[in-house]
């Protein structure tokens, strides 16, 4: 299908050479235009046969969708598709830098890059070595009105956490700066006075540094920051890849980092050619790292550099088109907080598209906004929402429908509700699926009782995962809950499982009789739990997958749990000296989501919402961008989850535990940059970072919002809840959003 050019998208395509930054709104068709440019730069025949055009995108999704639209329109030329151009993310494009001189970087030739969730295990080392020789180090930051028994339950479950959070931070902050712990320990010793969070952070960055070395590793932080430097260091280096790549096209330019800004500068040169595409609004992965929206928008600035705008959207209809115009013209100039005013930018707003587009916007008579101020509790809006669905989905097979959550909690909550009502949905654009979730935690539960054989607790859990089935049913549930006490009850589990003469629970119990039922159950259960635990000298991943043939029954668990034996093969590899325990810990992390299971989401190679209609789709906002539905739901828009830099308001990031309400996180990163200050007149005063880093996290929150309103091609459907303690109060962008519908009379009726 050939598309017509918009006016707007014409101009672009007139574009020969230098620099040139495009301001694009939701929906434009940006990464479509940039795509159309490489090819229509292609067939120019402007490269010479070693050369080829360099597109940097944000995500690995967006890689193939390039490769895809570019050798598309390049077929259509009658051109070889697949050559003359190279799609990478910025850690792609960083690892083809490190490779052409590893050796210059201290590096060896086989060098290796650990994934995120090895740099995760190592970190996680750090932080509770830190802690565990530092017991008292961070008592001063705790709030003093701590009971006793309660700041040692503080000290035990909640600082690991917090102390792991900070050296996260710090460490990728660090290395955005290109600060080496070297460099750090020797401003340290040279301070006049006491920065504890820094001396902190550094002395975990160094031991996480050399576990790395140890490892003869790199992080992805360092992959980027080893491509700055040796193209710092090694002039011919620049120089022939500055002849390889004559032109960059950048994408999602908004989110750049300043390694990012730095490395794709010198690969163009004062001279060269570089076209940058992005939109200010949308920049939603700024918190506690170096991405910023303010490099697009100082480019756009530069002398010399060509200013465009791609304004014009056929997403939405225009009364939603309204409305997120209307969120932005509300918080450039009546926002309660003037500090955050500056959070969306004016310039373009969203324009429809001209008339006779091929992609007209959906007639407006089609919009449907409802903007609900009432007051819900969590769960309340839980089944508010999945009310709605369930009267919907029906009526609109055709249609596609999203929730978005501000985080991943909210969603399972609302999973959970939708899988008991047996309601369609999907949810891989989650951290990880709930399917996913499920099967690590069933398997998880099972490798640690094994690894745990005489816990009767642990026996009864595996219990309960295995009758999963049956808790659907609240009277089955309940049999299933009295069952599983009876063996967490029993004193020696060897008496259940392996009797020997005299001394045989089951038989002895009497169950025969008055409960044949469970009796049945528990001599099945037995002969199952006999034959896992003959089977724990096997390898790893072949007793994931016969654990996985018994419990699991669905095609698509049983293809996660292949995925899984397969993680835990290679953590096994890797660790010789891992046991049950450690591998079972490893499973119960992805249960938890607190790691993504990369390799196996759909959202990892791209997500066509079209191929889910009548579907339920849960997703974050930030998972969603990019991403367009009929229907949106937008959840939990609540002062917790947007605050707006106010008086009153919560946030996630300042701990109940810490006095004063102080970020710890946003207190070490300002204690480090007061450690590499040049200014002796430049000091750390306590509570200034926290102050700023509540209007950084208020503007982020409001282009999150913005993005979630600007994914509803049709109908939108805010709502929000009081949290967890009923202290939330609606966030105050809903309630200027409610007011505008008011104002202007449009659809603000209760939706199907």
């Amino acid at each position: 299908m050939m598309f017509k050019l918009r006016p707007k998208q014409e101009d672009i395509l007139k574009y020969t050479h230098g620099k040139m930054g495009i301001s694009a709104v939701p929906g434009s068709g940006k990464t479509w235009t940039l795509s159309f440019l490489a090819a229509d730069l292609l067939k120019r025949g402007i490269l010479l046969d070693d050369q080829e055009i360099l597109v940097v995108t944000l995500v690995n999704s967006a890689v193939d969708n390039f490769y895809n639209r570019i050798s598309s329109f390049i077929e259509k030329r009658g051109l070889i598709p697949n050559i003359g151009y190279r799609v990478r993310t910025l850690h792609g494009l960083a690892h083809d830098i490190v490779r052409e001189r590893p050796e210059l970087l201290g590096l060896d030739s086989n060098f290796q890059i650990l994934d995120e969730r090895e740099s995760d295990n190592i970190r996680d080392g750090v932080a509770q070595a830190w802690l565990t020789s530092h017991p008292s180090e961070l008592d001063a930051f705790l709030d003093p009105k701590l009971e006793e028994n309660k700041k040692d339950w503080v000290v035990r479950e909640k600082l690991p956490d917090l102390v792991n959070d900070v050296a996260r931070s710090f460490i990728r902050y660090a290395k955005d700066h290109q600060f080496t712990p070297e460099h750090l320990r020797e401003h340290i010793k040279h301070l006049p006075a006491s920065l504890p969070l820094a001396a902190m952070g550094v002395e975990m960055y160094e031991n996480y540094q050399n576990a790395l070395i140890y490892r003869g590793a790199v992080d992805f932080d360092d992959l980027i920051r080893l491509a700055l430097t040796a193209l710092e260091w090694d002039a011919s280096l620049l120089e022939r890849l500055r002849h390889r790549w004559p032109y960059i096209l950048e994408d999602e330019a908004q989110d750049s980092s300043l390694l990012q800004e730095k490395i794709l500068n010198l690969l163009a040169g004062e001279t060269g050619n570089w076209v940058r595409v992005g939109d200010p609004n949308q920049a939603i992965y700024e918190t506690f790292t170096t991405a910023s929206p303010e490099y697009l928008r100082d480019f756009l600035r530069r002398p010399g550099v060509q200013q465009k705008e791609l304004p014009n959207s056929g997403r939405s209809t225009p009364g939603i088109i309204r409305l997120a115009n209307g969120l932005v013209q509300w918080t450039n100039g009546e926002h309660p907080n003037t500090a955050v005013q500056d959070a969306l930018q004016a310039s373009p707003l969203i324009e429809p598209t001209p008339i006779d587009d091929p992609q007209p916007n959906p007639p407006d008579e089609l919009t449907c906004i409802h903007i609900s101020t009432k007051k819900y509790k969590p769960s309340e809006e839980i089944q508010a929402v999945a009310d709605s669905l369930e009267r919907w989905l029906p009526d609109h097979p055709e249609a596609t429908v999203a929730v978005l959550v501000p985080r991943n909690l909210r969603a399972f909550d609302l999973v959970d509700e939708l899988r008991h009502r047996h309601i369609p949905y999907y949810d891989d654009l989650l951290r990880s699926s709930s399917s996913t979730r499920f099967s690590a935690g069933s398997l998880g539960n099972i490798l640690q009782y094994l690894a745990d054989p005489g816990s009767s607790s642990k026996l009864a859990k595996v219990y309960r995962v295995w009758k999963r089935d049956s808790r659907q049913n609240e009277d089955e549930n309940a049999q299933v809950e009295k069952q599983a006490e009876l063996l967490h009850k029993i004193s020696h589990v060897e008496d259940y499982l392996w009797p020997t003469s005299g001394l045989d629970w089951l038989e002895d119990s009497g169950l025969e009789e008055r409960a044949p039922e469970s009796y049945t159950q528990f001599t099945q259960f037995r002969f199952l739990v006999r034959r896992w635990q003959e089977a724990v000298l096997l390898p790893i991943d072949q007793i994931v997958l016969m654990l996985a043939q018994d419990l699991l029954t669905d095609a698509g668990e049983l293809a996660v749990a292949y995925k899984l034996s397969e993680l835990l093969a290679r953590a096994q590899d890797a660790h010789p000296d891992w046991r049950l325990h450690q591998l079972s810990d490893e499973l119960a992390m992805i249960a938890k989501n607190e790691r993504r299971f990369i390799g196996f989401s759909e959202s990892d190679s791209g997500f066509e919402p079209d191929k889910h209609k009548g579907k339920v789709i849960i997703s974050t906002m930030h998972k969603a961008k990019g991403l367009e539905w009929d229907r949106v739901y937008l959840m939990s828009v609540n002062n917790y989850d947007f605050p707006s830099g106010q008086g009153g308001d919560p946030y996630i990031s300042e701990k109940y535990f810490i006095r004063d309400s102080l970020n710890i996180e946003a207190e070490a990163l300002a204690q480090l940059n007061v450690l590499v200050s040049s200014d002796e007149y430049h000091w750390y005063q306590e509570g200034k970072a926290t102050f700023a880093a509540r209007n950084d996290y208020a503007r982020e929150r409001l282009r999150l919002l913005y993005v979630g309103v600007t994914r509803a091609k049709k109908e939108l459907i805010i709502t929000w809840n009081d949290g967890r303690r009923g202290e939330a109060r609606p966030a105050i962008p809903l309630v200027a959003l409610a007011a505008f519908q008011e104002r202007s009379g449009e659809n603000q009726h209760e939706p199907t």
